[in-house]
């Protein structure tokens, strides 16, 4: 029970990354972003994949419960192209005049 509702909070988290990359590269511009809300994030997953590797339990399972991980690696993939729009609309704030 507590994998499934851990995939549920890590599948609802997913759901806004996707919408929040396009969104950062619609926009442009790195107004209203943190840099440091985004790289916590970041760090925070590499923790929850961590956490999975070294969690004896998990590992001598995880042909029955890959989809936890999956889906953990997944949000920082989505975080990760979130943080590379970041820097590119960073250069292009730069580039505006924009500071």
């Amino acid at each position: 029970m507590a994998e499934i509702l851990e995939v549920i909070m890590i599948v609802s988290f997913g759901f806004s990354w996707p919408l929040n990359v396009i969104k950062s590269y619609k926009a442009r511009t790195t107004k209203g972003k943190s840099l440091a809300f985004l790289l916590l994030i970041f760090f925070g997953y590499i923790a929850g994949i961590a956490s999975k590797f070294v969690n004896e339990s998990y590992m001598a399972s995880i042909s029955e419960k890959w989809y936890v991980l999956f889906f953990y690696v997944l949000n920082f993939i989505m975080v990760g192209a979130d943080l590379i729009m970041y820097i590119r609309n960073r250069k292009l704030d730069k580039e505006n005049g924009v500071s």
